[in-house]
């Protein structure tokens, strides 16, 4: 009698509601073995590789590439070989099997995002509040058999980590045409990046006679940019680009008429998966229990001395106002109606990336120095980009920081995600008027916003907060 179990979608972080298929690394029908590779899934924060539960035959994918799976749902069905090696029952996988009701329950389960430009360094540690940590996107990974880290594997002759392999299906990148430029003939993210912004590595470019030949070159497969071109010319949305005009034929301007009689013009809906599908979540859950307030002022930056490093003295702001008022450098607990006050001072600074927003924790700013600080925010910076960054390294900050300013905008209402008590926000610099004796003068400053939670923090105790941070930026050094 033919024996087939089922798997389902484990939880591949701490409460993560869903994963997307990225890539099925085992067809249809084909014999796997025990831990080897099966799929690809995309969480809110990384590519993981899914092993294999079972050895035998794989009878029935539950999901195309793109599809997002429901932790808890069946994800594929195996017949058992008898011949092969199999787990033992009693042999925990460090996942949770459970059917698709299971996943429900783990969607109320903090996952989050905050917007910024910047890192950290990250090391593992930091205590959890009581609930687990909702200040992350999707929480420490399972540390087991069960998830392995991500790892170049060939698939078509190429070598590339999953993540790599989601962003050339993102971009439209054909891996077998990319030159790569990793260690052992590995495809990295800039080398997609680049193919894509050269257009000479598109999924639909032809190359040649329209075949590509398996023993052509990178070069030669990549030579081919001008008929890229024309193809992308003479696609559907191109052409309805052209057509459109804000004139009639007889020269008028055109009236406006509902969206529905310009249905073919419209963009088509997009399901959010993986980053962005946390982000709305987790905002939405955010903005619905957090009593947020927030109050801004300017930071007067003219007695700074060359050499000053602006996210650096941001962190040491920061650290100096958590020293001075405990009160925001704390979580929150809704529920039950308690507070943490933490004697050390975990930054979460937000990343902004394609994807989404990636919110790596600086462990331990309050004992790191200028230098400490900056190598600290570079190296987070690079993991998040290239998606390296372990899942464990995203979570446990007591306190946010959010630079927005690189990018425009002076003041804001950053949003503060449990279990965190506060987020400060910097804005664009700019120079402003400024009345002294005798005179006025023109002073260059930085707008500051900082949102708190008004349930554990007093209007008083953000206050000072604030002016302990515009003190401490007011130092020439």
């Amino acid at each position: 009698m033919t024996d087939i179990k089922t798997f389902h979608l484990p939880d591949l972080g701490e409460g993560l509601p869903d994963a997307t298929i990225v890539e099925w690394l085992v067809k249809e029908g084909a014999t796997v073995r025990l831990d080897d590779p099966l799929v690809s899934m995309e969480t809110a924060k990384a590519v993981v590789e899914v092993p294999s539960p079972y050895s035998g035959k794989l009878v029935k994918m539950h999901g195309d590439n793109g599809d997002v799976i429901i932790t808890g749902a069946v994800l594929a069905e195996f017949e058992i070989d008898p011949k092969l090696p199999q787990r033992a029952e009693a042999q925990s996988t460090g996942h949770h099997h459970a059917p698709a009701g299971a996943g429900s329950k783990a969607a109320h389960n903090g996952d989050t995002v905050v917007a910024s430009d910047e890192g950290g360094e990250i090391s593992s540690g930091g205590a959890k509040p009581a609930g687990g940590d909702a200040g992350t996107v999707v929480g420490a990974m399972q540390s087991s058999d069960a998830v392995h880290a991500e790892q170049a594997v060939s698939v078509g002759g190429v070598k590339a980590v999953p993540a790599v392999r989601a962003l050339a299906r993102k971009l439209g990148v054909d891996l077998a045409r990319v030159a790569p430029s990793g260690a052992g003939g590995v495809v990295t993210m800039n080398d997609v990046k680049l193919a894509a912004a050269a257009g000479s590595a598109m999924a639909h470019a032809p190359v040649g006679n329209g075949a590509r030949s398996e023993g052509s070159t990178p070069a030669q497969r990549a030579a081919t940019p001008a008929s890229s071109s024309a193809l992308r010319a003479s696609s559907p949305e191109a052409r309805r680009d052209e057509q459109r005009t804000a004139l009639s034929v007889a020269g008028k301007p055109m009236r406006t008429s509902p969206p529905a009689t310009h249905a073919g013009v419209l963009g088509q809906p997009e399901q959010l998966k993986g980053m962005r599908r946390t982000m709305a979540r987790v905002m939405a859950e955010a903005h619905a229990q957090i009593v947020a307030t927030s109050i801004v002022d300017d930071a007067d930056l003219h007695t700074w001395q060359a050499g000053n490093d602006i996210t650096v003295r941001l962190l040491r702001a920061l650290v100096a106002a958590c020293k001075t008022v405990p009160a925001l450098n704390a979580w929150f607990d809704g529920q039950n109606l308690t507070r943490t006050l933490h004697p050390h001072v975990d930054i979460g600074l937000a990343v902004d990336t394609e994807d989404g927003l990636f919110v790596p924790a600086l462990r331990n700013a309050d004992r790191l120095d200028a230098a400490g600080l900056r190598a600290a925010v570079n190296r987070a910076r690079a993991e998040v980009m290239d998606r390296s960054i372990a899942p464990s390294e995203l979570t446990g900050y007591t306190i946010m920081l959010s630079n927005f300013g690189m990018f425009a905008g002076r003041y804001a209402t950053p949003v503060v995600v449990p279990p965190c008590v506060a987020i400060l926000g910097a804005g664009k610099l700019h120079h402003a008027t400024v009345p002294v004796l005798g005179g006025f003068e023109a002073h260059r400053v930085m707008p500051l916003s900082l949102t708190f939670d008004h349930r554990a923090a007093t209007g008083g105790e953000a206050a000072r907060f604030l002016k302990a941070v515009i003190d401490d930026l007011a130092l020439p050094r």
